[in-house]
């Protein structure tokens, strides 16, 4: 399984920014799918994820703001994030729960809102 996270850049406050996440199979082999972040010094935390069934759940810190959503016919996962502030700065990296219970990881993609 391979996922390939793209979209980061920088931003302005208040900007918006479109993550993609695409993935080698197919999007339905995953139980959940999901958006972590990392900045410098921080833990790693989850954003937001999707289910296999579509459900949704986000950090307090994005809800309203972020949206996950995702393209079975193409295998991606997005994460559409609106309003950025600059403690949304971070490393980006998408996440695949397996059915099996195995999780992948894709290559970060970086983050930056700055005036």
């Amino acid at each position: 399984v391979q996922l390939q996270a793209s979209g980061g850049g920088l931003v302005q406050p208040g900007g918006s920014l479109r993550l993609s996440c695409a993935t080698s199979g197919s999007i339905f082999s995953f139980k959940v799918m999901g958006w972590y972040r990392q900045a410098p010094g921080k833990q790693r935390e989850s954003v937001a994820t999707i289910t296999s069934g579509g459900w949704t759940d986000y950090a307090d810190s994005v809800k309203g703001r972020f949206t996950i959503y995702r393209d079975d016919a193409k295998n991606t996962v997005f994460l559409q994030m609106n309003s950025l502030k600059p403690e949304d700065t971070a490393v980006y990296y998408c996440k695949a729960e397996m059915w099996s219970g195995m999780d992948y990881w894709g290559q970060g993609t970086q983050v930056t809102v700055s005036s």
